[in-house]
């Protein structure tokens, strides 16, 4: 089938399923924000947050992580911005991975406010949750974040797409001249959740950026960075027809690992010289609806299936080709319409943003990739959108 006819029927799939010197950025007035207490039993535990995406005014919910995995809600810090949804969508009302991201470097939580065309620095340093500084996102309708070191770049989805930079000086962002791109598509603004881009990302020795750009282009967009911090005037681009990549990660040896929407399968490519992918091997399609978002927690790799409820793992060989883990790859069933995923720092539990149900459902991770059941945390709302673990 061609990449134009399998268009209409992914779309028809998942409407039903999702129904250099640099110049200071605006800041924001920060609000007080209240101390965190001890985190789980005897102050053992970490912190979740996660991002409403409320049109009427985003926050981001602080969880406590006790001991055994399981979450317990203690405050709501708003993010100065508004939320805002793709046309189309249903349960990821951002179509995107990585708009909630947490730099442990330098203890900053950084969110997308795709309804005010915004990105928010809030301080976690201390245990204390506090918004730092409000910037424009440079273009329109943010959705992902990528941070390597004291870079960080925000993807816009509306209009042409748009990446942009920024330098962290101290705990302030501030804008590079010259870093802005345009992906050159034709969006709306908001834009349709299939057209818009899916996420921004660093490879892991920060030297290049990678796009993926959905059903736009369906295609991987490798832009080279320079010590300046500076993207190449133009990417390498390699198409990925019909398959509409959604998402990524990268393997502990530095494969990059895809989420393709389309065929709901995972694949795996190597980066070479000036941008360059390569296939390791075939999709790897799963048999679920709508897979679309990836993590990896020690050796396998998490997507969440948003048309059909579940949660698939993967192993990946060394030679980069992925592998259902069991028979069929399901390790879960979820509330309505799983989307981000997250895993506790020790990688013992991972975390499952439900979007149409408003609720975050926790796994405990076993050897050998399946996942136990533990709870969930519900009355959410729906919409939410971003998910990360400090």
């Amino acid at each position: 089938m061609t990449a134009s006819a399998r268009r209409p029927l992914l779309a028809a799939a998942l409407a039903t399923a999702l129904a250099a010197s640099p110049t200071a950025a605006t800041a924001a007035t920060p609000p007080t924000a209240p101390q965190f207490g001890p985190h789980g039993p005897g102050g053992g535990g970490r912190a979740v947050f996660v991002q409403t995406d409320s049109p009427g005014g985003n926050q981001v919910i602080v969880f406590d992580e006790h001991l055994d995995g399981r979450l317990s809600e203690r405050e709501t810090v708003s993010t100065g911005g508004l939320g805002g949804q793709a046309a189309g969508a249903a349960v990821d009302e951002l179509a995107s991975q990585s708009s909630l991201v947490y730099d442990a470097a330098h203890q900053l939580l950084f969110a997308v406010n795709a309804g005010s065309d915004t990105l928010s620095v809030l301080s976690a340093r201390g245990r204390q949750l506090r918004l730092l500084q409000v910037v424009n996102s440079g273009g329109s309708f943010p959705d992902s974040i990528a941070v390597s070191g004291n870079l960080v770049y925000v993807l816009d989805a509306g209009g042409t797409g748009t990446l942009s930079g920024y330098r962290l000086q101290g705990d302030r962002l501030f804008t590079i001249p010259g870093s802005s791109r345009s992906l050159g598509f034709d969006n709306s603004d908001p834009p349709n959740y299939l057209q818009s881009p899916g996420q921004v990302g660093f490879t892991p020795n920060g030297s290049e950026l990678i796009v993926t750009t959905k059903a736009s282009t369906s295609s991987l967009d490798v832009f080279s960075v320079t010590p300046a911090g500076l993207p190449s005037p133009t990417p390498a681009v390699t198409p990925d027809p019909g398959n509409v990549p959604f998402a990524f990660t990268f393997s502990p040896t530095g494969q990059f690992v895809v989420a393709e929407a389309g065929p709901s399968a995972l694949h795996t490519f190597t980066l070479g010289a000036g941008g360059s992918l390569t296939s390791l091997s075939a999709s790897v399609a799963d048999g679920q609806t709508a897979l679309c978002w990836v993590t990896g927690v020690g050796a396998d790799y998490y997507v969440a299936n948003a048309g059909s409820n579940t949660v698939s793992a993967y192993t990946v060989a060394g030679n980069g080709t992925p592998s259902l883990v069991g028979a069929t790859g399901v390790v879960a069933t979820t509330d309505t319409g799983p989307i981000d995923l997250a895993a506790s720092t020790d990688s013992h539990t991972l975390y499952v943003e439900a979007g149409g149900a408003g609720a975050v459902d926790e796994f405990h991770v076993n050897p050998g990739g399946s996942l136990t059941d533990i709870g969930s945390v519900t009355g959410l709302g729906a919409g939410i959108e971003g998910i990360a673990t400090d």
